[in-house]
């Protein structure tokens, strides 16, 4: 009982410091915490494909992408409000994810990488050429959005996406503890004896494939507003290249490290932007550290020296 009213205590006294948190920052660092806000959820929803279901994806872009192309294009065209622009993000990305997950039937490894990439590219290639509604190479400005009669600021999206964000990191914790979260990890330790055992295999790809989609799809949403244009060149291979560093370095499997690895690279390199060259360095040195040093991430190497730690990390 007294562990339980302890975790309770650490989680409301969590929850204020991140709502009091605006007031010790100015505009610029807002900024960038708000960035931290969108490539953790990001970086969540890729690693449900990645961590959780154990597939070699890298669609994660092009459902960044389309949750930023639904958000800008409805709000420019259709003058649709943002919060229905936003739950029409995750729609689209759930549904670009479950269909992404098709091919994940039938190819696996590399192949399903490539197949990944390809789709990724081929999204760029259409808001390119779709000019007469992507606005084309060029990109457009999204509409600003107002709350209660004001245009948010820096400080009002920090709101508005410390819950988007709240919401969807909680939601997908609830489902990898579900029994189709543990039908993911299944299928990620052994497909064939996760068959054996009664799990529905196909259905679990598709489904881990929908909610990458949808998660990473809102963050895309949430990408449109914090930036106030989309571009086709933002959604290439150095995106992909960022979520899949953020989960790497963060940790495979673990939601928790996901959201470490996002603080982590999102705000490195403004802590290095008056040391030219010297981000790319730590970057790569980061990279190098996970690979040979903590292959599981900054998540796996709390779990090993933290107790108690690889109960929260990894059974989310």
């Amino acid at each position: 009982m007294a562990e339980r009213y302890r975790k309770y205590a650490l989680h409301w006294l969590a929850a204020s410091l991140l709502l009091a948190l605006p007031l010790a920052m100015n505009n610029y660092v807002q900024f960038v915490v708000n960035t931290m806000l969108v490539y953790s959820l990001a970086a969540v929803g890729f690693n449900v494909v990645i961590g959780y279901l154990g597939q070699l994806a890298f669609a994660n872009a092009a459902f960044f992408g389309i949750g930023a192309y639904t958000a800008g294009l409805l709000m420019t065209h259709l003058q649709l409000p943002y919060p229905l622009a936003l739950a029409a993000c995750a729609a689209m990305g759930g549904l670009a994810g479950a269909l992404v997950g098709l091919p994940a039937l039938r190819v696996r490894g590399y192949y399903l990488a490539i197949i990944t990439l390809a789709f990724g590219e081929l999204m760029r290639w259409i808001y390119v050429h779709a000019d007469g509604i992507t606005h084309g190479a060029s990109g457009f400005n999204v509409p600003r959005v107002s709350l209660f009669g004001h245009d948010l600021d820096e400080t009002g999206k920090y709101y508005v996406f410390l819950l988007v964000v709240a919401l969807g990191l909680g939601a997908t914790r609830r489902l990898m503890q579900s029994r189709i979260g543990r039908a993911f990890v299944a299928v990620r330790n052994n497909e064939a004896a996760a068959a054996s055992a009664g799990v529905a295999v196909v259905r679990a790809k598709v489904l881990a494939f929908a909610w990458s989609g949808l998660i990473v799809g809102l963050a895309g949403g949430l990408y449109a507003l914090l930036n106030g244009r989309v571009s086709p060149d933002t959604f290439g291979l150095s995106q992909m290249l960022m979520h899949f560093a953020i989960v790497m370095i963060g940790g495979l499997g673990s939601l928790t490290g996901s959201v470490i690895g996002a603080v982590l690279l999102t705000g490195a390199p403004e802590l290095l932007r008056n040391f030219p060259g010297l981000e790319e360095i730590v970057f790569s040195l980061l990279l190098m550290a996970v690979l040979f040093i903590m292959p599981r991430g900054i998540g796996g190497l709390i779990a090993d020296r933290v107790p108690g730690a690889r109960e929260r990390l990894y059974r989310e």
